[in-house]
């Protein structure tokens, strides 16, 4: 059986190589891809998943987002 913590790791580690994949080898693709996949997220979730994340984040979600005002 597998545990869960595990099968948590590998599909994490399969999700980066997937976003490593589709954006190329360009760290600012990979940034871009990211940041519009969180934002597309923080859309779905109502906009509160921009509340659990860094600083540094929630500001490349802004830049995306700019009508997005803080609660």
């Amino acid at each position: 059986m597998t545990d869960p913590k595990d099968a948590a790791t590998d599909d994490a580690a399969e999700l980066v190589d997937q976003l490593r994949e589709l954006a190329g080898a360009d760290p600012a693709d990979v940034r871009q891809v990211v940041s519009e996949v969180l934002a597309a997220l923080d859309r779905a979730a109502g906009g509160t998943l921009r509340e659990h994340l860094p600083e540094t984040i929630r500001a490349g979600l802004d830049a995306l987002t700019p009508t997005h005002t803080p609660t």
